[in-house]
């Protein structure tokens, strides 16, 4: 890449097909259905100061692109993520939001995918050289104020992410990593497992705390159990019944069908610590489960984001309720030295061509799979001809 340049939007230069600017991706174009994913020529991004260029290896499929995608971070859905995808109303609603992001307004149109493993081919003018070929992954979640300030931005949702061939972020934000696993493998980390990983850590779980799971099937779900497991706790799972051998393969020590009553199954005041990204009609039920002092962590309302809380059950029993979207300092380097020490194992459901794409979010909306679905972009044949 020519350094000296200026970036220049990709909203500027979609048709461009000269092979040594131009790099196959999937544009987001807006708020609605897979008619907004389009797979075509985009420049390749130019550095600037502080910044490395990867070339992506592998990128995951996560709830939150879907989600972006619909509008579903809109406040006038109030609905799960389910019925954004069938029901017209709910879309409608999404659309006349005008933004469905989660801090400003959605930057369409631009390129999602939140979960890269890269690798680093280029870094910006007075960078560190010595990265170039490293294998990487990039901490989606970037704590841009500092670490004193929980102000955050995603890629994939506040600026361009990684369903291309390649993709640039902040030098800061890359990890290289030492491991066996596949590039798949490790594009099924950054997203699922840091989210996961932050409310376990937030929640301070406890070696002999018994942790209640919900959404165990999912890539943040399946992560926890690994997670919770890695600390010492209980882990009772809640999954789909055709999921359950499969949760408890990965570690679980109970698994309770989705629509089995929690509080029947459990008994109230059983459950140190309830780590959800569910939230819906089963929200009271995990507060009732809830021991006096319990602590209720979440990342995510996939089943409905409005539920019915009983102050009661809050007040009286001394509950924490804990919400995670800005990942804490730790997070990413835990992960990355739980990788390379063998500690977690990687739930790679199945891999898709990056032109696939809607093949893939149709069958991941299915939500048939346990783990996590990833994307690979079409393979470089000579790197060489891309830096000018």
């Amino acid at each position: 890449m020519k350094k000296e340049n200026t970036a220049t939007s990709v909203k500027d230069r979609f048709d461009i097909k000269d092979c040594r600017t131009t790099m196959k991706a999937v544009v987001t174009t807006g708020n609605g259905g897979y008619e907004k994913l389009d797979y075509r020529y985009v420049p390749i991004p130019e550095l600037a100061s502080n910044e490395v260029l990867l070339q992506v290896l592998a990128a995951g499929v996560n709830n939150t692109e879907i989600n972006t995608r619909l509008g579903w971070y809109s406040s006038k859905v109030t609905t799960s993520t389910e019925s954004l995808t069938t029901g017209k109303k709910e879309k409608q609603d999404a659309k006349e939001q005008g933004d469905g992001g989660w801090n400003e307004a959605t930057p369409f149109p631009f390129i999602q995918g939140t979960d890269c493993c890269g690798r680093v081919v280029d870094v910006a003018a007075g960078g560190d050289e010595s990265l170039v070929g490293s294998r990487v992954l990039v901490r989606s979640c970037m704590r841009s104020k500092g670490w004193n300030s929980l102000e955050n931005i995603w890629m994939a949702s506040d600026f361009d992410g990684a369903f291309a061939q390649f993709v640039k972020v902040p030098a800061t934000e890359i990890f290289p990593v030492d491991c066996e696993w596949s590039d798949a493998e490790l594009g099924t980390i950054p997203c699922a497992y840091g989210t996961a990983e932050n409310m376990v850590h937030r929640a301070k779980v406890a070696r002999g705390e018994h942790v209640l799971i919900a959404g165990a099937s999912g890539g943040v779900g399946s992560a926890a159990v690994q997670l919770a497991k890695r600390r010492g706790a209980f882990v009772t799972a809640i999954a789909g019944k055709a999921k359950l051998e499969k949760v408890q393969a990965l570690g679980a020590d109970q698994v309770i069908a989705r629509d089995e009553d929690i509080v029947d199954f459990l008994g109230e005041k059983s459950v140190d610590v309830v780590v959800d990204n569910v939230a819906g009609y089963c929200f009271g039920g995990m507060l009732k489960v809830l021991k006096r002092g319990g602590r209720f962590v979440s990342s995510g309302a996939i089943a409905g984001p409005l539920v019915a809380l009983d102050m009661r059950d809050f007040y009286l029993k001394d509950l924490t309720l804990i919400g995670c979207t800005a990942w804490d300092e730790p997070i990413f380097s835990n992960l990355i030295s739980y990788i390379e020490k063998g500690e977690i194992k990687p739930i790679l459901a199945k891999t898709f061509p990056l032109k696939k794409i809607v093949e893939a979010q149709r069958e991941f909306t299915d939500k048939k799979h346990v783990g996590k679905f990833v994307l690979i972009p079409p393979p470089i044949d000579d790197l060489n001809q891309y830096l000018l």
